[in-house]
């Protein structure tokens, strides 16, 4: 610990991303990578990009980019225009920009107590008061927890890491009842078949949806994110994003996103793969005395009925499959979650713990 160090970050306990190992020939199923890599359209925009061109700053604004956004969500019938699109280096600074936009408030932030582990970071990086809110006994968020006084509420949907989705209506009933502060809904992996909220931005000016492009869309590589809002929430994430790179997305990211919201056919033919793949995943795992919670995510949250989650997850590695595994807090370190991949993979994943159990 440096004497250098401010007493920020002296104080920090910093986000632990999933382990990304350089060894070959591994079953990688912890980091919730899609499995597919990015369609033909993508890799031909970013072999255009490769061109003079590059000595030049990019669109400060990313104007294409939020156009393309604006237009898909709109073919969708949400009705929604360029200014209700923000664009950032993937969707974590999108959500880091949210905390210092929104969340730096006298009364606490709320979010659940198992969920997406960078929240408890960013608060303690900017200053931010906050308080988790239990998940119940079948690990859901209930919204009526979240019904008192607040700077803010924000979670996963589906909730990460336990991949159980909130059904639109429960969310349209916090923004209801929720209506001084803004409400964030991080959809990181709604594309796996869950409701989005995107469709209620336009009644509802305090709701904030935030999207990722590195899912669903196979561009974890690229890093791109955006969020949906009001223009009025819009506005407050380019004066944070102004004063801190007014250069975010480089000319390679921003082909390559807007070829992929060009390529429809492609993401809806490997999402589609995804929640198969997902479904078989699961019922072989109920085969082997697993209980699985219901997933909306390209991942599922799995624990064996008698062994040990830490063990398991040690047992896979040695035999070169990786899952992800959190000690935190104890009630879901009897958990496994594991990343939908192809159904090769699943085979694998499948064959190896039938080896283990069988012992």
């Amino acid at each position: 610990m440096s004497k250098f160090w401010s007493d920020v970050v002296r104080n920090l306990t910093p986000y632990v991303p999933g382990e990304q190992p350089k060894v070959e020939n591994l079953v990688k199923l912890n980091t919730n990578e899609n499995p597919y890599g990015p369609g033909s359209q993508v890799i031909r925009a970013l072999q255009a990009e490769a061109a003079e061109t590059l000595r030049l700053y990019p669109d400060p604004n990313s104007e294409q980019l939020k156009a393309k956004i604006a237009e898909y969500f709109s073919q969708k019938h949400f009705d929604l225009k360029p200014n209700q699109v923000f664009v950032g280096n993937g969707s974590d600074e999108v959500l880091a920009h949210t905390f210092q936009a929104f969340f730096k408030h006298d009364r606490p932030l709320l979010f659940p107590d198992i969920s997406y582990s960078f929240y408890p970071v960013y608060c303690g990086l900017y200053g931010i008061e906050f308080e988790t809110i239990a998940l119940n006994s079948h690990f859901e968020i209930d919204v009526n927890d979240y019904d008192r006084p607040n700077g803010g509420v924000i979670f996963p949907n589906p909730n990460a890491p336990t991949g159980v989705p909130l059904p639109l209506v429960e969310i349209e009933k916090l923004l209801k009842f929720n209506t001084e502060s803004v409400v964030v809904i991080d959809e990181a992996y709604v594309d796996f078949g869950t409701e989005s909220a995107v469709k209620l931005i336009n009644a509802y000016p305090n709701l904030l949806v935030t999207h990722s492009l590195s899912k669903a869309r196979s561009l974890a590589g690229l890093r791109v994110g955006y969020a949906l809002g009001n223009p009025d929430l819009i506005e407050a994430l380019i004066r944070v994003k102004d004063s801190f790179n007014s250069y975010p997305i480089d000319r390679f990211a921003e082909a390559g996103a807007i070829a992929s919201f060009e390529d429809e056919a492609y993401f809806k033919e490997t999402t589609a793969k995804v929640i198969a793949t997902r479904a078989a995943l699961i019922k072989d795992l109920l085969a082997l005395d697993f209980e699985v919670l219901p997933s909306g995510a390209n991942f599922i949250f799995a624990k064996h009925k008698t062994r040990n989650g830490a063990e398991l997850t040690q047992q896979l590695r040695d035999k070169s499959i990786i899952i992800r595994h959190f000690k935190k807090p104890a009630r879901i370190a009897p958990y496994l979650r594991i990343t939908i991949g192809t159904d090769t993979q699943s085979t694998q994943l499948i064959a190896a713990l039938n080896e283990i159990l069988n012992r």
